[in-house]
């Protein structure tokens, strides 16, 4: 791995949210695990996250402010003005709340509770689609496992200060050959997925430009994007407050539990349950999640698996 040369100072810039921004609520499906080598919360709130942009590695700290409502932004390296560009959508201070009312029940509970949860747009799709993918069919361990293993095998130490690793870019991933995704704990499937997406890098990341109705179709006309990929990487990289992640495993089962009383759901309930929040469903989701609702455990479960039997 080559390191940046650091500068001896980072660009900063001073981000006045027009609602209230509560950084770990909004930044939390930024960080995959909490060994995520890209991403680190520290004692203070401050948030460090190292990732790339369209003109290279950058490593930004976001520094809360509460008592001025603002968020103090540090970025270093080649890309570090387009971070700071991107910062006020990166940490949701530009999200609306705008058609959403919640009725009575668990979503306005949780709005009360975390008025801060903002929809956050960081406006790289291609760095939100890798760990997305990694979490397809298998279960959370395996894909954090398997996110750790490419970023500390394929990634980058990050510029700046913060001892993170930068991930690898669709150029890094997309000249590794089938096996070597192999050593990472990922299958041929996820692997092909992840390939198939790093050589059209620049078609994905034309989504960022494009309304949601749009940018949605672009993503899904991508092999091995399906709704539930797609709205993970919508909800993050487009900062879709409307992203209903139809397909995964617990989802249904949360939302039908806190707005039905109902142990289990199906797609289609959820969808059902989710109507009068349509605009903002995932911003309820979100919502029903961080504040810790989750449906009865009992059945079987899906277990992990060992990549040399598959």
């Amino acid at each position: 791995m080559e390191a940046h040369p650091e500068p001896l100072s980072p660009l900063e810039a001073i981000v006045r949210p027009r609602l209230p921004v509560d950084l770990r609520a909004s930044l939390f499906p930024l960080r995959r695990g909490y060994g995520d080598p890209s991403v680190r919360e520290d004692r203070d709130g401050s948030w460090w996250r190292a990732f790339r942009t369209p003109l290279g590695p950058v490593t930004v700290r976001y520094v809360p402010r509460p008592a001025d409502g603002e968020v103090r932004v540090q970025a270093w390296g080649p890309g570090a003005g387009w971070a700071l560009e991107a910062a006020p959508e990166a940490v949701g201070a530009r999200d609306s709340l705008e058609g959403f009312d919640p009725p009575p029940g668990p979503v306005r509970q949780a709005h009360r509770r975390l008025p801060g949860l903002r929809i956050v747009r960081t406006g790289t799709v291609f760095a939100a689609l890798v760990p997305t993918v990694l979490e397809q069919k298998v279960t959370g361990v395996e894909a954090r496992e398997a996110w750790r293993r490419l970023v500390r095998a394929w990634g980058e130490p990050a510029p700046g200060p913060s001892g993170l690793l930068a991930p690898p870019g669709p150029e890094a991933i997309a000249r590794r050959p089938g096996w070597a995704f192999h050593t990472l704990g990922v299958e041929a499937r996820r692997a092909g997925v992840l390939r198939a997406a790093a050589a059209r890098a620049p078609r994905l990341e034309e989504a960022a430009g494009m309304p949601l109705a749009e940018a949605r179709l672009r993503l899904a006309a991508f092999p091995g994007i399906g709704p539930w990929t797609a709205a993970r990487v919508a909800e993050v990289a487009l900062g879709d407050p409307d992203a209903a992640p139809v397909g995964d495993f617990h989802v249904p089962h949360t939302v039908a539990w806190a707005l039905a009383g109902e142990p289990r759901g199906s797609d289609e309930r959820m969808l059902e349950l989710l109507e009068p929040y349509a605009g903002h469903r995932g911003r309820a989701v979100r919502l029903l999640k961080a504040s810790g609702l989750h449906a009865p455990r009992f059945g079987p479960r899906m277990a992990p698996r060992r990549i040399r039997d598959i």
